[in-house]
């Protein structure tokens, strides 16, 4: 699992994730099926600088950054993300700042009025609910054990939301404009299974993992982004089986086996629905449940048919800097892990609002 973010005590910027770590889950809010280090590595620069010579063979620059160059990217994609989030929090910064001259008022003075003092207090009863929804997310400890942190941590989220509803009313009030753009990765399409407008103004790459239980986790966020945004949200499913699922390569290869006789998402659903049954005899039971030609799913699933196709869509995976799954690009902006609806959403309609397309109202919902 990849533990992804922490919670900070002032919710900033767009994609700034509030965490469980009050409630010691700190893995929970970005989990991801993480990869064997002995994976192999996405090609390196043309680098001819020797750094080392084994035997009078030379060992260049090029090939020590391709034995590193996920993990390379992924050291990239971070540092950029980290400027991302202190230019957001600079810029709310500078906000409340700005809001605070214009009221004659100390900036501390403006944020207990405007925010801490807005918060509504945390019942007993969404203390209650909120155990109820997600107690075997935190292993069924006791609610007398835990009461106090989750109100906690509801304390926490009312007073980000809060926030970053009073910071929105300030960007147009003092012309806020961010103008750097975020991290972005090059990922194609690659002719892979996909729901939704080829023209959407947002399109979602995942690449993901039929044995990966965070990969069905974070399904649901995903059909919400598509009932939520309608024609404006695009879905492209690309194969990341991991070496540490021994029956996740299968899978890839029956779902695209499937694909050719256009029941890929109904397979996408059936083999996330039950990951224990994922050996070939079950993809050919769920396969036939669907009312496929059986010779020929069968013949392609036997044959390997697909099986350079997921080699490909992996090696992609591996260029962008994925090293777990589910990993989502929106729009070439990284997602790492089986994160909530309510934090898709926020980059969605950031790449919205960037393309001058208001979203959909329901997401505001």
């Amino acid at each position: 699992m990849s533990p992804h973010s922490k919670t900070s005590a002032a919710p900033g910027p767009l994609g700034k994730l509030l965490t469980f770590a009050a409630l010691g889950l700190v893995g929970f809010v970005l989990p991801a099926c993480a990869v064997d280090k002995g994976a192999a590595a996405k090609p390196g620069d043309d680098k001819s600088e020797i750094v080392a010579e084994v035997a009078g063979k030379p060992i260049t620059q090029a090939e020590l950054e391709q034995s590193v160059a996920p993990q390379l990217q992924q050291i990239d994609n971070q540092r950029r993300q980290l400027l991302e989030q202190a230019l957001g929090n600079l810029v709310e910064e500078k906000l409340l700042e700005a809001e605070a001259a214009a009221r004659g008022v100390t900036k501390d003075d403006l944020v207990k009025t405007e925010i801490t003092d807005q918060v509504a207090p945390v019942t007993d009863a969404e203390v209650s609910a909120w155990y109820e929804a997600n107690r075997a997310r935190i292993g069924n400890r006791p609610f007398e054990q835990i009461a106090a942190q989750i109100q906690s941590f509801l304390v926490q989220q009312k007073s980000q939301g809060t926030r970053e509803q009073f910071v929105g009313t300030l960007r147009s009030k003092h012309k806020a404009r961010i103008l750097m753009d975020v991290a972005r990765a090059q990922v194609a399409e690659a002719d892979s299974p996909a729901k939704g407008p080829a023209k959407a103004p947002i399109t979602i790459i995942e690449f993901s993992d039929f044995e990966c239980p965070f990969c069905s986790r974070v399904n649901p966020a995903l059909e919400e982004a598509m009932s939520t945004y309608g024609d404006q949200v695009r879905v492209v499913f690309r194969q990341f089986p991991l070496n540490i699922h021994p029956r996740a390569q299968k899978a890839a290869e029956a779902s695209l086996c499937a694909h050719d006789q256009g029941k890929f998402w109904q397979l996408h659903d059936l083999m996330f629905a039950d990951q224990r049954k994922l050996e070939v005899a079950d993809l050919k039971a769920k396969a036939a449940s669907l009312g496929v030609d059986q010779a020929k799913f069968d013949s392609c699933l036997d044959s390997g048919k697909y099986a350079s196709k997921v080699a490909a869509d992996l090696r992609d995976g591996q260029a962008a800097g994925v090293t777990g799954t589910p990993a989502l690009f929106v729009n070439g902006r990284f997602i790492n892990g089986a994160v909530p609806f309510s934090e898709l959403a926020k980059v969605i309609d950031d790449e919205l609002l960037r393309k001058g397309v208001e979203p959909k109202k329901a997401a505001a919902q």
